[in-house]
C-alpha cells in the first residue's frame, strides 16, 4: 500500500462577498479535489491544540501526529535543523524574517519577497556587524535564522500576524530582548544604504529595512517517523519549517527544481517527484505553501489560482497512481482567511480516496463539516485513520 498526503497550506478559509459568498476552495475550480470526496470520505480536522497559536510549526506537527505539547520548543530550531545548522545545547534559534517597516508600522513581513540572493548578501553584511554571540543565517528568500548563544528565550508576534500594525507593542519581550532589539537596531544602520536595497528602490520594490526575529528555540527531539508508524516516509516542501521536522523525524527530505514557497513554485514538479518518491517510500507528505502566501497577501484572485493549481497536478497524481493500491488525502494545515490575511485556528475540511465514501460531492469546508463521515478529528489521530491503524 502506498500512502500520499497532499497539504495545500492555508488553503481552507471564510466565505467572501467578493466570490458570491463561497470560499476560494468551494468557488475555485477543483475537479479533481472533487472526485478524491466524491469517491472517497470527508471530515473535519483540529490542527491546532489548545494553547497554541495556530501556526504552520505547530498544525503540521499535528497533522504529522507528534504533540507540540511534548516536542515543540520553537519555529526557529526546526528550521535550523532542515538548513544543516548545528545548534549546541544552549543556543537558541530565532526564526528571522527580513521586513519593511515604514513610519513604524509592519508594511511587508517578506520585504517585498526578496530574492534568497539578495538576502544572502543582506546577511552577509549584517554578520560583520553583529555582536560575537550571534549569527544571522541567511535561508530562502525572506524566511531566515538568527542564533543566540547561550540564549535564555523571548516573544514576538510573528511579522505576518501584524502588517499594517505599529510594531510598538509587537517588539521582542524577555530574557533575549536586549540582545535582540540591539541586533533588530544594527540591521537597520547596515540595510539603510546597502546596496541591495538602493537596487530594489530603483526597480520600483520594496527594500528589507531591518530583521525581524520571533519563535526562538531549542533543539527539538522527535519520534523517529518510521518507528511511529511502521511505514517509511519522505516530505516534499520548498520550505525549510517542513523540512526541518521531516529532519527531526527521520523522514527523507526530498528536494524539488523550482520549488519555491510562494506563488511561483513548480506544482507539476513537486507532483513528479512524489509519484518517483513513492516506488522507494510507502508515504510522501507533499507540501504547497502557495494558498497561504495568498491568503497572506489579501488576494482572493491568487488564493483561487493556486488552489486551482494545486489541484491539476492533483489530477496527474490521481492518474499515475490508478494502478496502484494507494491512500490519497488533500487537506490544508490551517485557514488563512484573505479577510484577515494571517491565521486561524478553525477546523479544516479533510478528503481521503481509499477508505470507503460517505455522502460527500465536492471538497469544500461545509461539505466536509455538513456530510463527512469522519465528522471533526484531532489531528494527532490524522495519519494513524490514514494508515489504517486506528478505526474510528
Amino acid at each position: 500500500m502506498k500512502y500520499i498526503v497532499i497539504l495545500g497550506d492555508g488553503m481552507a478559509d471564510w466565505p467572501c462577498c467578493e466570490i458570491e459568498g463561497k470560499t476560494p476552495l468551494e468557488y475555485a475550480k477543483t475537479p479533481n479535489m472533487d472526485r478524491i470526496a466524491r469517491e472517497g470520505k470527508c471530515g473535519m480536522i483540529r490542527t491546532v491544540p489548545e494553547g497554541f497559536e495556530p501556526g504552520s510549526d505547530i498544525a503540521n506537527l499535528s497533522v504529522l501526529g507528534y504533540n507540540p505539547k511534548d516536542c515543540y520548543t520553537g519555529r526557529g530550531p526546526l528550521e535550523a535543523v532542515s538548513m544543516g545548522i548545528d545548534l549546541k545545547d544552549d543556543d537558541i534559534a530565532y526564526r528571522c524574517n527580513l521586513v519593511t517597516i515604514n513610519g513604524g508600522v509592519m508594511e511587508d513581513f517578506s520585504a517585498g519577497h526578496i530574492t534568497s540572493e539578495e538576502g544572502k548578501e543582506l546577511f552577509k553584511t549584517l554578520n560583520e556587524n553583529l555582536p560575537e554571540s550571534v549569527r544571522g543565517y541567511p535561508g530562502i528568500s525572506y524566511r531566515n535564522l538568527l542564533v543566540l548563544e547561550r540564549g535564555a528565550g523571548s516573544e514576538s508576534k510573528p511579522p505576518h500576524d501584524i502588517v499594517g500594525e505599529n510594531i510598538a507593542e509587537y517588539i521582542p519581550k524577555g530574557k533575549d530582548s536586549e540582545i535582540l532589539l540591539k541586533c533588530m537596531g544594527i540591521s537597520r544602520e547596515v540595510f539603510k544604504n546597502h546596496q541591495v536595497n538602493k537596487k530594489r528602490v530603483a526597480d520600483g520594490k520594496k527594500p528589507a529595512t531591518q530583521i525581524w526575529p520571533w519563535s526562538g528555540g531549542k533543539k527539538p527531539a522527535l519520534e523517529n517517523f518510521k518507528d511511529k508508524y511502521g511505514v517509511s516516509g519522505g516530505m516534499i516542501s520548498a520550505v525549510d519549517l517542513l523540512n526541518g521536522i521531516a529532519k527531526c523525524a527521520g523522514m527523507k527530505i526530498i528536494p524539488v527544481p523550482g520549488a519555491t514557497g510562494y506563488l511561483d513554485t513548480d506544482y507539476a514538479a513537486k507532483a513528479a517527484y512524489a509519484i518517483e518518491a513513492l516506488k522507494e517510500l510507502d508515504f510522501v507528505y507533499m507540501h504547497v505553501e502557495a494558498p497561504d502566501e495568498a491568503g497572506h497577501l489579501g488576494s482572493i484572485k491568487e488564493k483561487v489560482l493556486a488552489i486551482e493549481r494545486l489541484d491539476e497536478v492533483i489530477g496527474f497524481i490521481l492518474k499515475n497512481l490508478e494502478n496502484t493500491e494507494a491512500c490519497i488525502a488533500v487537506l490544508p494545515d490551517h485557514p488563512t482567511p484573505v479577510a484577515l490575511k494571517t491565521h486561524t485556528k478553525d477546523p479544516v475540511p479533510f478528503a481521503i480516496l481509499g477508505m470507503g465514501t460517505d455522502g460527500c460531492t465536492v471538497y469544500s469546508e461545509k461539505e466536509a463539516e455538513e456530510k463527512g463521515g469522519f465528522k471533526t478529528i484531532d489531528a494527532g489521530d490524522f495519519l494513524s485513520i490514514f494508515f489504517g491503524q486506528k478505526n474510528i
